[in-house]
C-alpha cells in the first residue's frame, strides 16, 4: 500500500514523471542503439572526409562497393553490443555512368572545390566479393569468375547493372549532419547515450557499495570505527571532486572502464555521510532495541532493520550522483582523459567541434551539449520528485 501511495504522490509531479519517462527512453535508446542508428558500424566510425561538417538533413548519393573479404556473420547479441562490421565500403559520388565492363563515378567534392575526381570499378567488383587470384572472364554478355569462397559465378551484364542500380547506388541522408570527420552525427550522439548512462550507472553502484558500507558501519558502531571512517571521509571531502577524478584517472590510465572506477571512487562520500546520519538516528529506535533484546546478530539488524529504512534518502542522493557522474564523464572526455576515440562520448564530441561555435556549424558543438543538459536535468527533476514523494510530511 505504501508503494502505491508513493507512486500516486510521484505522478502528481508532472515534470518528475516526464523526466523519468525521458530517462527510460534514453535507456532503451542506449540498449538498442546499434539496431536503430543509421551507421551501425563499431562506434559509428564510418568516415567520409569529403562530407565533413555538413548541415542537418544533408543528402548525398553513395556507391556501395563490396569488400573482397568473406562475409562476417554477426549474431544478434554481438551486433547489439558492438555493432556490425560492414561487408561493403561507401564512396560519396556526384554522378555515375556505365562504360563497357566498368562503372565510372565522379566523386563528391565540397561545393567550393572545383577538383573533379573520376574512378572506375569493374561491374563484378562492385557486386561480388572476388577472390584475390580470380580473373573476370567475359563471354559475350556473361561474366565468369570465382568469389572469395571459391564458388564459380556466372552472371550477365544486364543483371549486374540492374543490381548496381537497385542495391549499390543509394541516397543517404544525414538527419543531424556530419562531424568534422564526415561521420553521421545522429549515430554518434545515440551511441554516446550508452557511454553516459553506463558511466552513471556503474559509478553510482560503486559509490553505493563503498558509501553505504562505510556509512552504516560508522553510524552503527560509533566510537573508534566512526572516528576513523569520518577522518577518511573528511580527507576525501576536502579534495576537489574534479582534481580527485583527474588524479585517479592518471593513475588508472585512460579508457572506458577506468572512467567508471574514477568517477565512482569520488562519489561515495556523499552517500556515506547521508547513510551515517540516518543510522545514528535509527539505531536508537525502539524496534532496534527490541531486536537486540531478542538476541538478533549485528548483521541481521543492519541488513533487515536498518538498511531498508535508510534507502529513501540514499535513492534521492543517487539520482543526484547520477547527474553528477554524467557531467564528470563529459568533462573528462572533453579534457581528453576520459573515454578514448573512436568511442563516441558527448564530451569528446564537444571537444572535437568547439572551434566551430564561431563558424556557421555551431550545431556540431551545441547538439551534444543539449543532450548533456537534457539528461542531467532529467535526473535532477526525477531526484526532486522522489524527494517529495518519499517525504510523507508533505502529503
Amino acid at each position: 500500500m505504501e508503494e502505491l501511495n508513493f507512486w500516486i504522490r510521484f505522478k502528481k509531479n508532472k515534470l518528475a514523471l516526464f523526466s523519468l519517462y525521458f530517462i527510460f527512453f534514453c535507456f532503451l535508446l542506449s540498449v538498442f542503439a546499434y539496431w536503430i542508428v543509421p551507421d551501425n558500424s563499431p562506434d559509428a566510425n564510418t568516415q567520409h572526409l569529403s562530407l565533413a561538417a555538413k548541415e542537418p538533413f544533408f543528402e548525398v548519393q553513395m556507391l556501395r562497393l563490396i569488400n573482397n573479404e568473406p562475409e562476417v556473420n554477426s549474431n544478434i547479441f554481438s551486433t547489439l553490443m558492438n555493432g556490425r562490421k560492414r561487408d561493403y565500403s561507401e564512396i560519396p559520388i556526384k554522378a555515375y555512368e556505365f562504360q563497357g565492363d566498368d562503372i565510372v563515378i565522379t566523386e563528391y567534392t565540397s561545393p567550393g572545390d572545383t577538383t573533379t575526381i573520376k574512378r572506375k570499378f569493374g561491374l563484378a567488383d562492385v557486386v561480388y566479393p572476388l577472390s584475390y587470384d580470380s580473373k573476370v572472364v567475359r563471354t559475350n554478355e556473361t561474366y565468369n569468375f570465382k568469389d572469395v569462397s571459391q564458388k564459380e559465378v556466372s552472371v550477365s551484364k544486364d543483371e549486374l547493372i540492374s543490381r548496381i542500380k537497385a542495391n549499390h547506388i543509394v541516397e543517404k541522408k544525414f538527419i543531424l549532419g556530419t562531424d568534422r570527420f564526415g561521420r553521421d552525427m545522429l549515430s554518434r550522439l545515440i551511441i554516446g547515450t550508452r557511454v553516459s548512462l553506463s558511466v552513471g550507472f556503474i559509478s553510482v553502484i560503486i559509490s553505493l557499495i563503498i558509501g553505504l558500507g562505510l556509512g552504516i558501519l560508522a553510524g552503527y558502531y560509533r566510537g573508534v570505527a566512526d572516528n576513523i571512517i569520518m577522518w577518511v571521509i573528511n580527507v576525501v571531502w576536502s579534495v576537489p571532486t574534479l582534481l580527485m577524478v583527474l588524479a585517479i584517472s592518471l593513475v588508472l590510465g585512460k579508457g572506458f572502464w577506468q572512467v567508471f572506477v574514477a568517477v565512482g571512487l569520488t562519489m561515495w562520500v556523499e552517500v556515506a555521510r547521508v547513510a551515517r546520519g540516518q543510522v545514528l538516528g535509527i539505531r536508537e529506535k525502539e524496534y532496534i532495541e527490541a531486536a537486540r533484546a531478542l538476541g538478533f546478530g549485528h548483521f541481521r539488524i543492519l541488513t533487515r532493520h536498518i538498511l531498508p529504512n535508510i534507502l529513501s534518502p540514499v535513492i534521492i542522493i543517487s539520482a543526484s550522483n547520477f547527474a553528477s557522474a554524467i557531467l564528470i564523464e563529459s568533462g573528462l572526455s572533453f579534457l581528453g582523459i576520459g573515454v578514448q576515440p573512436p568511442v563516441p562520448s558527448w564530451g569528446s564530441i564537444i571537444k572535437d567541434h568547439y572551434g566551430y561555435i564561431i563558424l556557421d556549424q555551431a550545431f556540431l558543438a551545441f547538439l551534444p551539449g543539449i543532450a548533456i543538459m537534457l539528461l542531467v536535468l532529467a535526473f535532477t527533476l526525477t531526484g526532486n520528485g522522489l524527494r517529495d514523494a518519499l517525504d510523507t510530511k508533505m502529503v
